[in-house]
């Protein structure tokens, strides 16, 4: 579960440093959207983590 937690984590950041920084135009539209996917993944792990629960099983 907390190597979800990373990984969404890292795919959030990345995809919020090329999305918001004006590196890649183009895909700037994209990547805020799968930025705000996973932050929200990310969100709601550290919260399952946090409370105990395993979404997993």
């Amino acid at each position: 579960m907390l190597e979800l937690l990373i990984g969404a984590i890292l795919v959030a950041i990345i995809a919020g440093a090329l999305g918001f920084t004006g590196l890649a135009r183009g895909a700037a539209t994209l990547a805020k959207m799968i930025f705000g996917i996973f932050a929200v993944i990310a969100l709601i792990l550290i919260i399952a983590v946090v409370a105990g629960i395993d979404l997993l099983t």
